[in-house]
């Protein structure tokens, strides 16, 4: 099979790799339909966070099983599932406290930016939609693997409830969905924080009821100006740089709650917080009991998570190293190998001015809209532009 793996930064490559086999009895094979390119990879992609030596990568994904293990007994060959970004056996003490992502058994994938993967507690860690899903409605199934749940984890954290005032720092895909998460748990206001118009497009979509694009102290006089000068009750930091986090804090009301899924680069003002008694929960979302939750969310309409993946493309088999202008990527991308069946529905959505752009592995098409890779070009979807 091949598989996106990373060498260090800004050179991922899709290469051929092993297919991967049943090694323990609660093991399954999946048959990728689509996969995303995470927020997170991008920390390796940019030479922020070390590669010390070749990875496969990716954690996101939804597909077919092909086979089991002989101890699985709720998922079965043939099934379209969605899995969490981590595995876990729904056994242990700490998931029978509902914090799957810390099971005691669990961990990680071997990159599900590939063909084919193996899913280790496939009856922990798989959900099985009732029938094979139409085209259009994968992209937000696949928003439930990882981004719309830590969406939703971000809000439920910092305690968004109705009549709530609530201020989300990040516009990429999972800050989109925490905009989406505090809409449908009742926030009266939802400020997205986003200087990019077409992300600014979708959190209005997505129900927020004010955009902000300034940023520092401007940005935190905006949010107050909006919630009787004294910031938001809820702010949900869905970035993880310290720029973000000073954000959140300094946007955040005294006696607030801060939900912070942003994965961790820089310090937070903890006295400062003490002092004005302000909360924070957050950390990595437990993805199996909020997949139910969330899966409301996910039948087509106008205001779904397929619409925070800006970018979907066709990986490609090539060994060549990604383009340096992929640098630039900022947003999310979701993705389909060449010739799986179920992948087509992005080619649907195409329908709008093409653009063409260099031959490239699955992390080509990150950007800031929705495309589709059909050999070296583009195609814009849906009423976003491209942006190169």
């Amino acid at each position: 099979m091949h598989g996106a793996v990373i060498y260090g930064k800004q050179d991922v490559r899709y290469e051929e790799r092993p297919d991967p086999t049943i090694l323990e009895p609660t093991d399954a094979l999946i048959r990728t339909v689509a996969a995303c390119v995470c927020g997170s990879d991008l920390w390796r992609y940019r030479g922020i966070a070390p590669v010390p030596r070749p990875k496969p990568i990716g954690h996101e994904y939804c597909g077919i099983v092909e086979s089991v293990g002989e101890a699985v007994r709720t998922i079965t060959p043939g099934q379209f599932v969605v899995g969490g970004f981590l595995h876990s056996d729904n056994s242990c003490p700490i998931c029978r406290k509902g914090a799957h992502a810390n099971c005691q058994h669990g961990g990680g994938y071997d990159g599900c930016q590939a063909e084919k993967i193996r899913v280790p507690h496939a009856d922990g860690t798989l959900i099985a939609t009732p029938e094979v899903p139409s085209d259009e409605l994968v992209p937000s199934i696949l928003a439930l693997s990882d981004v719309m749940c830590t969406g939703w984890h971000a809000a439920v954290s910092a305690g968004v409830g109705p009549g709530t005032s609530v201020a989300v720092v990040g516009d990429g895909a999972v800050g989109l969905s925490a905009v989406l998460a505090a809409v449908q748990l009742g926030a009266a206001t939802v400020i997205a924080m986003s200087r990019h118009a077409d992300r600014q497009a979708i959190a209005r979509e997505f129900g927020a009821s004010d955009v902000i694009a300034e940023r520092g102290d401007e940005g935190i006089a905006r949010v107050k100006e909006l919630t009787e000068g004294i910031g938001a009750d809820c702010v949900l930091e869905c970035v993880g740089t310290e720029d973000a986090r000073l954000q959140a804090v300094g946007a955040v009301r005294d006696g607030g709650q801060i939900g912070l899924v942003g994965v961790p680069h820089g310090e937070l003002p903890v006295d400062q917080l003490f002092w004005r008694n302000v909360g924070i929960k957050g950390a990595r979302p437990m993805s199996g009991p909020t997949f139910p939750t969330c899966w409301t969310s996910s039948s087509p309409g106008p205001s779904t998570p397929d619409g925070c993946s800006t970018w979907s493309c066709r990986s490609r088999r090539s060994p060549r190293r990604t383009p340096r202008w992929m640098s630039g990527a900022r947003s999310r991308c979701c993705c389909a190998p060449d010739g799986v069946d179920g992948g087509r529905h992005a080619a649907q959505w195409a329908r709008t001015s093409p653009v063409t752009l260099p031959q490239a592995t699955v992390w080509s098409a990150i950007s800031s809209s929705t495309c589709w890779v059909e050999e070296p070009r583009l195609t814009a979807s849906r009423a976003y532009t491209a942006k190169t």
